[in-house]
């Protein structure tokens, strides 16, 4: 039987984060750039098995030793503009009439990797300072995905448009997903206020105001809705109806944007930069109403900012102190826009001719090296709920490693089990074989 796969060997990881490197703009989709995005996955599979285990030290050693953390802002930033920029125009040109759309669907999914794996290290204060300059790149990146969870609220339900075509659900639903991974990031990013340069904080208390914009997410919740009379949550990648027993239960998305605002309200520094003045101070008092004692049995350091939100109601802060300073500002977008600025069909044509319209045996080539990029015994160990056992249900670590369909907890129930899998086993091993073949 099979083993669940765990954590790449030390080397092997090091060899990935030393290949990580910058891409340009039009080299997207192409083979130099698919490389990138295989190692980005490994690593982005690799951080979460490490997390899962307690192992992601490593990970976090190796992207601050080899300075990868500001290669992966950059590549983050850049696959969000070709999304932006060229893929629309991409889509409207009479020769863009690909064999297979998945190496489209790579690209959009390559911004959600980055994001991913930046969430798995951004807990760690060293990957938050080895970011460096392009920090303030990233607050941007996060506030304009906070941007888009507000306006989703007022507009959106549980989920996209009933009437809508399966490619635009498909890439609503990525989007909201790579939005509350760019939620979790800028409170990792808040919890080192005290450490972030001067011109960071400036970026998101006054630049961004993202205390008005995190009070406005407990205000609309976008990852909680009403459908049909039942309250549901977005927990784990999926949308779930929430029992009556739970419904007052915080989440861990409810608690990243108070964390969020904890960091960034009550932190002296912040304090002082803030603009106290009328609008913030009546959108800031509007989160007393959510400050219930059931919730601050959930977390009790809310109990500081309930103690805040009560001073600020009865007194009038000074205004922020104003220092003399030479502010930074990001520069990577700016640079991206500015050396593209007036190509996008330019490039699209490019990457219609060179990335998207790959022959019979390029497809094949691609597809093989996907399968062992994304393969099922991965996806497996990814899994949020632990496979059981096909017998007797317990969790259960190996499975058939003929058919890699079903899991088993010992050796003794696979061979209890066998004459009933055997017609199904004979078949999904007959599978991979057809591939091969075509």
């Amino acid at each position: 039987m099979a083993a669940v796969p765990g954590p790449l060997p030390p080397a092997e990881a090091e060899a990935l984060v030393r290949a990580l490197q910058g891409t340009e703009l039009r080299d997207i989709g192409g083979q130099g750039w698919l490389r990138q995005h295989e190692y980005v996955e490994k690593l982005n599979m690799h951080g979460i098995l490490s997390a899962s285990a307690g192992q992601e030290q490593l990970l976090t050693e190796l992207l601050v030793t080899h300075a990868k953390i500001p290669v992966l802002i950059g590549e983050l930033i850049s696959v969000e503009i070709w999304k932006h920029k060229v893929f629309p125009v991409l889509c409207r040109l009479e020769d863009f009439k690909p064999r297979s759309t998945f190496p489209i669907y790579v690209v959009l999914h390559h911004e959600a990797s980055i994001i991913n794996l930046l969430e798995t290290v951004f807990f760690y204060r060293e990957i938050c300072e080895s970011a460096e300059d392009s920090i303030l790149d990233l607050i941007d990146y996060c506030h304009r995905k906070l941007t888009l969870l507000a306006a989703r609220s007022l507009f959106m339900g549980c989920s996209p448009g009933s009437s809508w075509p399966p490619q635009r659900k498909q890439a609503e639903t990525m989007e909201f997903e790579i939005s509350l991974k760019a939620l979790s990031v800028l409170r990792f990013i808040t919890d080192q206020v005290e450490s972030l340069p001067l011109s960071a904080l400036t970026r998101m208390l006054n630049t961004h105001n993202l205390p008005c914009l995190l009070a406005e997410l407990v205000e609309h919740c976008p990852w909680s809705c009403w459908e049909s009379g039942k309250l549901k949550k977005f927990e784990n990648g999926t949308w779930h109806v929430v029992p009556p027993e739970d419904q007052v239960k915080m989440t861990k998305l409810d608690g990243q944007v108070w964390l969020a605002l904890l960091n960034l309200l009550l932190s002296p520094e912040c304090q002082r930069k803030y603009r106290f003045d009328g609008f913030n101070k009546s959108q800031l008092l509007k989160l007393r109403a959510f400050l219930t004692d059931v919730l601050i049995d959930q977390l009790p350091n809310l109990v500081e900012m309930q103690r805040f939100l009560s001073y600020l109601a009865v007194t009038e802060p000074a205004p922020p102190k104003k220092d003399l300073i030479l502010e930074q500002v990001p520069i990577i977008r700016d640079h991206i826009l500015k050396k593209n600025s007036g190509k996008w069909e330019a490039i699209a044509k490019h990457q219609v001719k060179h990335a998207f319209s790959p022959s019979e045996e390029e497809l094949k080539f691609q597809a093989r090296r996907w399968a062992q990029t994304y393969s099922l015994d991965m996806m497996e160990a990814l899994a949020p709920d632990k496979p059981r056992c096909r017998v007797c249900g317990v969790e259960a670590a190996k499975r058939c490693s003929r058919c890699r369909n079903e899991w088993y907890c010992t050796r003794a129930c696979q061979v209890q089990h066998w004459q009933k899998h055997k017609p199904a086993c004979n078949l999904m091993a007959e599978v991979p074989r057809s591939v091969d073949d075509l």
